[in-house]
């Protein structure tokens, strides 16, 4: 289990308690039950692998980290026999409106769809990674954290049988979502005009953003900035759950609709999500995270540092995300689609070894491999495989959407 906020010798060290500048009060912060940073660190070491095939650190770091955070899953885990499903308690998702259950006395959720299927994900790369590092090396792992053939089936169990609870057609955020209360959003843009801290100002009025369906940031839609839809369809398929595109598209608008963005980050994620559907709102979101240091949208936080993260996410939209750029089964697949307002888009970026120069238009992918050492390796585009080597250049039609 690693920490939300880590400390120079890796202890937790998140606030528990939080000072709301509208009300000068102090209020507790259950931020420390963000358990899902542990999938966010399977998600990173598993990219990076993907990016740089680099089998010394998967065989000589990675694996372990992976296994003990799919360990780390297993146990927090429980079966309900009634529901013949597992179930995770006592989390946060990534929305951090909602902290606890209206009028609890102690904080955590159940079931946060965001948390239970990064969960599942994790689980799975545990068991690729096994079977993917050298012979030795997991027979060394499995002796050394003393994992056996039942802990094994245990995790493929609940990768078959972790629970996600829907409501009005739409996945719900977290078990119990649906009981909540719809928010005025009018009445309090009206009063308030910048409503993005909905927290500071409901716990100023003496509420709370627990009460409602309100969103700080993206949650339930965080699974389509990580996951392709196939991806995520496949991870729901296993779970004996459908998710067509229609099924995608509804749960998107319906938590768009909820969401004040109140993190800058939001924003990135919302600009991802709408790349490939609505290109229009896709470049406003990115404009909206691309200027909100500049602009200090959250009303006096940029003079306290800047959201580095946000302004990485804004690097990372073009680089990845119009690019559609996405190292995957040892393939470098591009699928540009570039808003209307962007004309072209040119970057090197390191793959496999390869310093490879990129230049898109709306029309047409051009590639350079620059000049190097390093093996052959397979670019996608249009859904078809290529295998490059140093020095080559290439250039493809992109086909019509």
């Amino acid at each position: 289990c690693f920490p939300w906020q880590s400390g120079s010798d890796g202890r937790e060290v998140t606030q528990e308690m939080h000072l709301n500048p509208m009300s000068g009060k102090w209020d507790p912060d259950y931020s420390h039950l963000q358990r899902h940073i542990n999938s966010a660190i399977v998600y990173n070491i598993w990219n990076y692998f993907e990016a740089t095939g680099d089998r010394v650190f998967m065989d000589e770091y990675g694996a372990e980290i992976i296994v003990e955070i799919a360990r780390f899953w297993s146990s927090l885990a429980e079966y309900n026999a009634d529901r013949d499903r597992f179930e995770i308690h006592g989390v946060m998702g990534p929305d951090e409106y909602h902290e606890k259950y209206p009028d609890a006395d102690s904080g955590g959720l159940s079931n946060n769809v965001y948390t239970n299927i990064t969960a599942v994900w994790c689980l799975l790369r545990a068991m690729d990674v096994l079977e993917l590092i050298h012979d030795k090396r997991t027979e060394e792992l499995m002796s050394k954290l003393e994992i056996d053939d039942a802990e094994l089936e245990r995790w493929d169990q609940i990768t078959r049988k972790m629970i996600v609870v829907f409501h009005d057609g739409v996945i719900s955020q977290f078990e119990g979502y649906e009981e909540l209360d719809e928010f005025d959003w009018a009445g309090y843009q009206e009063k308030y005009d910048n409503i993005e801290r909905l927290d500071r100002i409901l716990k100023a009025e003496g509420d709370s953003p627990d009460h409602y369906k309100v969103s700080k940031q993206a949650d339930v839609t965080m699974l389509l900035y990580l996951f392709q839809p196939q991806e995520l369809q496949r991870l729901f398929a296993r779970l004996g759950y459908e998710l067509d595109e229609e099924d995608i598209h509804r749960n998107v608008e319906y938590y768009r609709a909820r969401t004040s963005h109140g993190s800058t980050l939001s924003q990135v994620i919302h600009a991802w999500v709408y790349a490939r559907s609505h290109r229009d709102r896709s470049w406003k979101s990115f404009k909206a995270a691309l200027v909100s240091d500049f602009r200090d949208v959250q009303g006096g936080t940029t003079h306290e540092g800047i959201h580095l993260g946000a302004m990485a996410g804004t690097l990372d939209i073009l680089q990845r995300c119009y690019s559609g750029l996405e190292p995957r089964d040892d393939v470098l697949w591009l699928n540009p689609r570039l808003p209307g307002d962007i004309r072209s888009l040119s970057f090197h970026v390191r793959y496999r070894s390869h310093w490879i120069w990129l230049d898109i238009d709306h029309q047409s992918v051009r590639l350079h491999f620059c000049k190097g050492w390093a093996d052959p390796v397979y670019v996608g585009v249009n859904g078809r495989k290529y295998l490059l080597e140093k020095d080559d250049r290439k250039e493809f039609q992109l086909t019509d959407e």
